[in-house]
Parts: C-alpha cells; sequence; structure tokens
C-alpha cells in the first residue's frame, strides 16, 4: 500500500515535468515523487523543485516512500514539524480559544524573536505552541492554573504529541525541559529558552494591558528590566507602546 500521492495510479499528466538545470540550464525531465534528478549535460544534481516535503517531517514512512532526503531539504525538515505541531495544539485544546489565541500569538512573536537573535527556530516554535499544553491537567488535577502546575503536567503531555509527530529525541528532550520551567528562568539558560520567555512574556503583557492598560512608564519599567533578549525587548517596545 502506497500513500495516494505517490501512488502512480493517482497521478495527472502534470506529474512528469521539465525543470531547468539550475547549473546549465538544460531541461531535465522529473516524476512528481523523484526527490533528485541529475542533469545528463552537466551532471548536476539538484532537488525537485514541485516536492512538497511537507508529510516528511511527520509521517513515520516517510523514507520508504520518497527514500532519502536531499541535504538542502534534510536541514528544513525539524522546521516543516511547526505546522503540524499547531495542529495537534489546535486538536487539543479543542474549542478553548482563548488558549489556542495565547498560544499562536506566542508562537508569532517566538519567531520574530527567534530569527533575529538566531536561535533554533524548530526548538522555539514546538516549544512556542506546546508551552502551556499542560494547562488543562493542571485545572483538572490541581483545580489551578498556577504556573507550577502547568510546569509540572506540560512536559509528558508535549512528549507525547512530539513522540506521534516523529520529532526527534533531542528535540523533544529540549522542548520539554523548556516547557518545565517555561516561567522560572534558571541562573544560566539557553538562548531557545530566552527566545520563549520573552515571547510568552510580550503576549501576557499584551493581554494584561487590553483588559487593564498600563500607563508607557510602567510598561518601560517592566521591558527594561525582566526580559531575557534584546530582539524581545525591541519587540516589546514595538507591540505594547505603539
Amino acid at each position: 500500500m502506497k500513500c495516494p500521492g505517490q501512488d502512480s495510479r493517482y497521478w495527472k499528466a502534470s506529474a512528469i515535468f521539465e525543470a531547468k538545470c539550475p547549473e546549465c540550464g538544460h531541461l531535465v525531465e522529473f516524476f512528481k515523487d523523484d526527490t533528485t534528478r541529475k542533469c545528463p549535460k552537466c551532471d548536476h544534481k539538484f532537488a525537485n523543485p514541485k516536492m512538497d516535503f511537507g508529510c516528511a517531517s511527520y509521517c513515520q514512512y516517510a523514507t520508504e516512500c520518497i527514500g532519502d532526503l536531499p541535504p538542502e531539504l534534510l536541514a528544513q525538515k525539524e522546521d516543516l514539524l511547526k505546522d503540524r505541531i499547531a495542529i495537534e495544539m489546535k486538536r487539543y485544546f479543542k474549542s478553548d480559544f482563548k488558549r489556542i489565541g495565547h498560544a499562536t500569538r506566542v508562537a508569532r512573536y517566538a519567531e520574530r524573536i527567534g530569527k533575529n537573535e538566531r536561535g533554533n527556530l524548530a526548538v522555539i516554535l514546538a516549544a512556542a505552541y506546546l508551552h502551556d499544553i499542560g494547562i488543562h491537567e493542571a485545572e483538572k488535577k490541581h483545580g489551578s492554573t498556577a504556573a507550577k502546575y502547568q510546569e509540572e503536567e506540560g512536559p509528558d503531555i508535549a512528549r507525547s504529541i512530539l513522540i506521534q509527530l516523529g520529532a526527534k529525541e533531542a528535540l523533544i528532550d529540549e522542548v520539554c525541559d523548556i516547557i518545565g520551567h517555561h516561567h522560572h528562568p534558571r541562573a544560566e539558560e539557553t538562548l531557545n529558552f530566552k527566545v520563549l520567555y520573552d515571547a510568552d512574556l510580550i503576549t501576557n503583557l499584551e493581554e494584561k494591558h487590553k483588559d487593564d492598560a498600563m500607563d508607557a512608564d510602567r510598561l518601560e519599567q517592566i521591558i527594561g528590566k525582566s526580559f531575557l533578549t534584546e530582539s524581545g525587548r525591541q519587540t516589546a517596545r514595538e507591540v505594547l507602546l505603539k
């Protein structure tokens, strides 16, 4: 049994096409399930420009289906995971749109800060989408959404989601470690933690500011002393002091 997207019985005429070699411009024929082809004119090997490798970031049968990914796409594999994590986060929270909205905003700010700080976006975005994943279990077990209970319940839930999606063990361990203390920075912290912490803080301040507006001086005081990265402080000023 094959994935329908890779089974030639389901292909349309566009499944076989030609692409220009990026080195010499010669037309090279591709089948839609070719990961790479070698140019017959100059021997340059290049990736299929039309192939969607998104499923390879989470499908356990990806290797059997399309073989080894080209190096340039393998480097992006973990980053592709973020879309699946976002979907699983929404599925887990169901109709709790408050939590979904919060996690989505944290992820948006985390990506912005993470790019500027040159952090590992795969880790940062996974942690951003899942940082509060323990909140429902905290309410159920402890009758509270206090930070310590979120941090206690969140890692196991996050781990099960990430394992299901086929994430690498190192990424899972780092994400779960971040979630397990995301409200409480340690004396020495990783850059990825700092980015998530700042993104969550911006979102929390933004939500609080909408309910009970703080004056600019008070916000500037908080921004000056509470953020862990320079990009976080800059983003906070742009979001909160506009």
